[in-house]
């Protein structure tokens, strides 16, 4: 009896670039090596061209080392990491970061114990707008779409689970900035209930398995040219 493939069944399907990928560890939980190496051979073994990679040194530990190491990588889009605890110092970080030509920042709430409510977020959720700044964030987007509302800002939400997904379809309709990750979206029709330019695929690497997102993607009622705007086209658009 031969062992089942998914990997078949993603065919032709290639991602020219992923919009969630960490390096780096989480010092409370046993993990797969986070080391760049090991996370962009991660990719290629997936097809998975490119990937925009924050640190998650940046995130819990030192924002301008962890940052340093990412820019650092041949053949990722480097995205800087921010902590919302330090929201002076992320504003900093943005605007050096900015001026080095970096597209874009990501959030870590739930690792940082960050509500949406708290003046940090709105804080940083300003000046990344006004920087033209992408933002990246984690969180339940029911609460974490509140610090962006009314700025123009261009966000990415990481974490949108179908579950909430009516949530974020009326939230788009106001807001043509913001856009969601593919990777929590795995329930019949979810990616296929969203425009196709709002989505960005994103399979945090190496802390999720690519392979979950890759599958839903190539088997999904999309057209051919939504699955290669999801696919990469619509990140190489914000992120440039």
């Amino acid at each position: 009896m031969t062992a089942f493939d998914a990997r078949e069944l993603v065919g032709e399907l290639r991602v020219t670039l992923d919009v969630d990928v960490l390096v780096g560890a989480y010092p409370d939980r046993d993990g797969p090596p986070g080391a760049p190496e090991a996370v962009m051979g991660r990719l290629a073994e997936h097809g998975i061209q490119a990937g925009a990679v924050a640190s998650l040194r940046a995130a819990l530990f030192d924002m301008r080392s962890g940052n340093a190491e990412v820019l650092a990588m041949e053949g990722a889009v480097p995205v800087g990491a921010l902590d919302l605890r330090d929201p002076i110092g992320s504003v900093r970080e943005m605007e050096r970061l900015a001026a080095l030509g970096v597209k874009a920042v990501r959030l870590f709430p739930d690792e940082q114990g960050v509500e949406a409510c708290f003046p940090s977020v709105r804080h940083v959720a300003r000046r990344a707008a006004a920087l033209g700044l992408v933002v990246l964030t984690g969180g339940d987007v029911r609460r974490f779409w509140q610090p962006f509302s009314g700025l123009g800002a261009t966000v990415v939400f990481l974490d949108t689970h179908f579950y909430h997904l009516g949530d974020f379809l009326v939230l788009v309709a106001d807001e043509p900035g913001f856009h969601t990750s593919t990777r929590l979206l795995n329930s019949p029709d979810a990616l296929e209930s969203v425009p196709a330019d709002r989505l960005l695929y994103g399979s945090r690497t190496p802390h999720y398995e690519p392979l979950v997102p890759l599958l839903r993607l190539a088997t999904s009622g999309l057209k051919p040219d939504e699955i290669a705007a999801v696919a990469g086209g619509n990140a190489r658009r914000l992120l440039g």
